[in-house]
């Protein structure tokens, strides 16, 4: 073990250093996170409560959409109270588990993107057997799996970051911490450390998960030719909606990891994309992408809302009578 336990905190930088650009900040991804978190629960609610909703797409989007609240939480809420504050700091432990957590969210939601777009080649090119392969217990399997396979990878981050000594000013030009910022306080040679971070985090996690979603999606495409116009119509607008995610998470996170240990200024604003407004394009695009999710919205909220109005000129109308009944009573 290294000396990095001997560390007690670390000073952010964040993302500016302008006290107006701050505020306007916090009004921003306040308002981001808002409609991150409520948005996804509502999600998640939506799927486990309609009795439409049952097919695995949707156990997997609710799975994705609690995945983001929690992976938008992790960074999102640290980031806004610190728009606020003039000297930003964060204990070791505290920049541990951000670290572990942010890795263990984002990447179990990777392996999750794979498993759900390995359902969609079943369903759209292996209809008869969909129901076969794609059972309660397959799908809760494969959702395991997406946890475990975060987890490895988490621990492995952790490992590395505790294994090495840190020294110098202990300032993180960062609005979080994250590997490559975290490694730059090292003072020990860091290329062998480097070369595992690219291994673990970029090869595996981003360029080989990334090339099989982009074959799965080609395989896909390829075989809606036998389809009729209506079913290429409903596979493609779900498609669209996979690959645009994947794109959106994908493409920065590669940027960020496949590389040399490096700290460009641009990096943290690449990652305010792919940690914080990614979540919320998820939202968007998954619910604005998708009829039977919007109708199920419609439907749940509707009838939760008739209930509600119902149940209340009931209580309205049983207070009007009692009263009534009292009233008469006294003549």
């Amino acid at each position: 073990m290294g000396q990095s336990n001997n560390v007690t905190e670390f000073i952010l930088l964040g993302l500016t250093q302008d006290p107006e650009g701050q505020k306007v900040l916090f009004v921003i991804f306040l308002l981001i996170y808002i409609v991150t978190v409520l948005g996804n629960l509502f999600i998640a609610v939506t799927v486990f409560a309609s009795p439409f909703l049952d097919s695995p797409m949707y156990l997997f989007l609710a799975s994705l959409s609690l995945m983001d609240v929690v992976y938008s939480t992790t960074i999102s809420l640290k980031l806004i109270i610190d728009l606020l504050l003039a000297k930003k700091t964060i204990s070791f432990s505290a920049c541990m588990g951000q670290l572990f957590l942010d890795h263990f969210f984002g990447c179990a939601e990777l392996f999750l993107l794979m498993v759900m777009a390995y359902d969609r080649y079943v369903a759209i090119c292996k209809p008869l057997y969909s129901l076969t392969v794609m059972n309660r217990q397959v799908c809760f399997l494969f959702l395991v799996v997406s946890w475990v396979g975060g987890l490895v990878h988490s621990v492995v981050q952790i490992f590395i970051v505790y294994s090495l000594p840190i020294c110098g000013p202990k300032v993180i030009d960062h609005f979080a911490c994250d590997m490559y910022p975290l490694l730059e306080l090292t003072c020990t040679d860091t290329y062998f450390v480097g070369f595992t971070v690219v291994v673990n985090s970029g090869l595996i996690c981003m360029v080989v998960i990334f090339v099989l979603l982009l074959i799965s999606y080609g395989v896909i495409l390829n075989s809606l030719k036998s389809h009729s116009q209506e079913g290429r119509r409903k596979a493609l607008s779900t498609c669209c909606s996979h690959v645009t995610v994947v794109f959106l998470f994908f493409v920065p996170c590669i940027f960020m990891y496949v590389r040399p240990i490096s700290n460009f200024p641009t990096d943290k604003f690449i990652t305010v994309f792919y940690m914080v407004i990614t979540p919320m394009l998820n939202l968007l695009i998954y619910t604005l992408r998708n009829l039977e999710t919007e109708n199920a919205m419609k439907n749940l909220f509707c009838s939760k809302l008739t209930v509600a109005i119902l149940k209340n000129v009931s209580i309205i109308l049983k207070t009007f009578v009692s009263n009534d009944e009292a009233t008469g009573s006294e003549f």
